[in-house]
């Protein structure tokens, strides 16, 4: 069946990538990742399934790490000027209480996160959080597996928060209680290198 041109296919805005994820997390957000097939898709955007591949020529296995890339890369901001201070503590913590809330937001993403798809979405966040160690005065073998420690709780314990809430798990958890206490932990055992001199 070919589409008729809707009447406010002229007040919409053009199709573009943005535009894609968007509607795509809106039905999995509403609906889970089972649900979203490219013919739901272009019924929400209100075009033809085949329009979409002109924006995403390899379909849905594009779209799937396009959706990764627009949940998972989150960069952590750098505190100014931080050299050894604690202000790197803090603001890992801001971040990593941020990006549980954003993967919360988008738990119907996050299957394709713990399965690895489209690892590469992560590499801007994890090199982030390890410049922000470094600036902490973090020697960088430490940051490196420290960042890839922080990212890990986040995402790991967020996957155990969804499933953990899903009707039918018996008795409630305080996940915030836990996530911080969990974070905790990780940054805790974090320690500049020593000043010398």
């Amino acid at each position: 069946m070919v589409r008729q041109p809707s009447i406010n296919a002229q007040h919409r805005p053009p199709l573009s990538i943005e535009r894609i994820v968007e509607a795509a997390l809106q039905i999995i957000d509403g609906q889970g990742l089972g649900r979203l097939t490219m013919r739901r898709l272009g019924d929400a955007l209100e075009v033809e399934a085949m329009a979409i591949y002109h924006h995403l020529p390899r379909g849905k296995e594009e779209l799937l790490d396009a959706l990764v890339a627009h949940v998972a890369a989150a960069p952590a901001a750098a505190p100014a000027g931080d050299r050894g201070g604690g202000a790197w503590r803090d603001e890992l913590r801001r971040w990593a209480t941020s990006y549980r809330a954003r993967l919360l937001e988008h738990a119907g993403v996050l299957p394709l996160l713990v399965t690895g798809r489209n690892p590469a979405a992560l590499m801007s966040t994890t090199a982030s959080l390890r410049e922000i160690l470094r600036r902490g005065g973090v020697p960088e073998d430490a940051a490196a597996g420290a960042a890839h420690a922080l990212l890990a709780l986040v995402i790991g314990h967020t996957a155990l928060e969804v499933r953990g809430n899903a009707p039918g798990q018996g008795e409630r958890t305080d996940w915030d209680v836990r996530f911080h206490t969990a974070l905790d932990l990780v940054l805790d055992s974090v320690r500049p290198a020593r000043r010398t001199g």
